[in-house]
């Protein structure tokens, strides 16, 4: 990336982030109870943007598109197709992460993960990846850019469902990229 290419990045990373915080702040439809909205709101946190963490990779498709069922934080479940992998290194060390479709038909791909950030400095079950095929491809490739992981809407509040991370997603690597854990305790939440 060139300098004014990883200017034009950086500031697309935190008008993304800028334009979260204020949904969440003042939308009718965040996913926060409206307690938390407005001047309660306590924010989301993030790891400064690195292009360090954002690849340009083909998606190695699996040769048949294998439908896996992925449990949720509700006790139930929902249907997606394994439909390939990307690989790439994070600090020296080959990383593979799978990359799944909704079986609804949807074009988007999905890609869930743990880290080793996980549970420390980022939401424990994990964060998410949406890569859509018009804004996320070049030249053929994906754009797997984890400066944009995200927390699932069950980090904020413990009345949505989320997906859990499938195991063979789970990293030994830190991913020091995207949204941390949220700075507030989560709606619903049993105390």
């Amino acid at each position: 990336m060139s300098p004014s290419e990883a200017d034009d990045w950086a500031g697309q990373v935190e008008a993304q982030r800028r334009a979260k915080r204020e949904h969440f702040r003042d939308s009718p439809r965040s996913p926060l109870p409206a307690s938390m909205r407005g001047d309660a709101f306590p924010g989301l946190d993030y790891y400064e943007a690195d292009p360090a963490y954002r690849f340009v990779l083909p998606l190695h498709e699996h040769d048949e598109a294998e439908t896996v069922t992925v449990e949720t934080t509700a006790d139930g479940e929902q249907t997606y197709s394994r439909l390939g992998e990307f690989r790439f290194a994070v600090d020296g060390e080959e990383v593979t992460v799978q990359a799944y479709r909704p079986v609804g038909g949807e074009d988007r791909l999905w890609v869930p993960f743990r880290d080793a950030t996980s549970g420390e400095e980022t939401y424990g079950a994990g964060r998410y990846l949406d890569l859509e095929p018009e804004r996320d491809r070049v030249d053929g490739e994906w754009v797997l850019d984890f400066n944009l992981a995200y927390n699932p809407t069950c980090a904020y509040n413990h009345a949505y469902e989320c997906p859990l991370v499938p195991s063979e997603n789970w990293l030994d690597v830190a991913i020091e990229a995207g949204e941390k854990e949220f700075p507030a305790e989560p709606a619903g939440a049993d105390h």
